[in-house]
């Protein structure tokens, strides 16, 4: 699985930067890195499966982060 920078849009609506993907030490699993764009602007980990899922949302299927914009 690949995964752009960039900024993406959670289903939520919320804004966030994906910084890269990193890999788990114990388990190697792919993790995606990316920080909110609201609040703390904290730093985030989530698996790279589950961030590139699609989730239902008011009955459809959509993806869990859409990808809005390149950056850097």
């Amino acid at each position: 699985m690949n995964l752009a920078p960039g900024i993406y849009k959670h289903y939520k609506g919320n804004l966030y930067e994906v910084i890269g993907v990193a890999q788990h030490s114990e388990t190697e699993e792919m993790m995606a890195v990316y920080k909110t764009l609201y609040g703390d602007f904290s730093l985030w980990v989530r698996p790279l499966a589950m961030f590139m899922e699609t989730v239902e949302c008011e009955g459809k299927a959509v993806a869990r982060f859409e990808f809005i914009e390149a950056t850097g």
